[in-house]
């Protein structure tokens, strides 16, 4: 299955000899450096239902004006980033299932353009999911620390303008990741931007957290109701914890390919990780898969929308 222009090197690294990749087949040939043989039809089955998912999300975001704010247009490009690992997945899935069946011949040239468009999408997937997933941290942190002065900071025309950064910035990272990605500094660079986003979101949460108990301890021993508005606040900066555990999960292994290509591409040790790519493949996939899910399941207000939107009673 072919995956990132990185991903399709795992199993013959660019800055490996000959010799050493000789050395380490023999080394990693064993039972366990055999991979996982997934067939197409399971990552063409996962992307349809992914793209059903996010498609959904988004349009309940549209219909529902309680939905309208920034918060939310956030999630709702953070679903579209989703969006686009379904996309290229199908694309890509389709695309080899006719070269197999034998139902589709082109031209080298042309495999290899097609390849450069789906490696782009999914780049741009990562880069604006990671930081899509970053920009919603701090809008819950203004949301719980600064509530009375949100509309004054968070406004619409910031929350496009940040939309719009965010986009632009993914599309030109990408397509340099893309069009140098032999080069290790590029690499280096997307491992490090990976681990500078979840730091920040670490530290964000953590302090979010350790306030928000406060302040709930505060309202109940002066004997007062918690406010609605806090306890949702926490209630969304739990859901995006949850967020961002999963997109860990998913897209960790991809990363940690990353730094073994850079590091010990001929290691037998590395050379045998190398060999489950498609496995790691599939977790992006149900990456995708899952965020619509704890939407769903977090917010009431969406959740009910989704509902409407499923019934078609627009």
């Amino acid at each position: 299955m072919s995956t990132l222009a990185p991903l399709r090197l795992l199993h013959e690294p660019w800055n490996a000899s000959e010799g050493n990749q000789s050395n380490t087949t023999a080394g990693a040939g064993s039972t366990l450096c055999q991979g996982v043989d997934i067939p197409n039809e399971v990552f063409l089955a996962l992307g349809l239902v992914s793209l059903v998912e996010n498609l959904l999300v988004v349009a309940a975001i549209l219909k529902n004006r309680n939905l309208h704010s920034p918060t939310y247009y956030f999630i709702c490009c953070l679903a579209v980033s989703d969006m686009l690992v379904s996309i290229s997945n199908l694309v890509e899935t389709f695309f080899l299932l006719l070269l197999e069946h034998g139902m589709l011949v082109v031209h080298a040239s042309v495999v290899r353009h097609m390849d450069n468009v789906i490696d782009l999408l999914i780049c741009s997937s990562v880069v604006s999911s990671l930081s899509f997933l970053g920009v919603i941290a701090v809008d819950r942190y203004i949301t719980i620390f600064y509530a009375l002065r949100y509309h004054s900071i968070m406004t619409l025309r910031r929350a496009v303008v940040t939309m719009a950064s965010v986009w632009l910035a993914s599309t030109v990272s990408s397509t340099i990741f893309v069009t140098y990605y032999r080069n290790n500094a590029i690499l280096l660079c997307l491992i490090g931007f990976f681990l500078f986003m979840l730091v920040l979101m670490l530290v964000l949460y953590i302090h979010m957290f350790a306030l928000a108990r406060h302040h709930l301890r505060s309202i109940s021993s002066q004997q007062k109701q918690p406010t609605i508005y806090c306890s949702s606040s926490l209630k969304g900066a739990v859901t995006l914890t949850i967020l961002l555990g999963v997109f860990f999960i998913c897209w960790g292994p991809f990363f940690f390919h990353l730094i073994l290509i850079v590091t010990c591409p001929t290691n037998p040790f590395c050379t045998c990780f190398f060999s489950y790519f498609n496995l790691f493949h599939i977790l992006i996939v149900c990456n995708s898969l899952i965020d619509p899910l704890i939407y769903a399941f977090r917010s009431r207000e969406l959740r009910r929308t989704l509902r409407e939107v499923m019934l078609c009673s627009w």
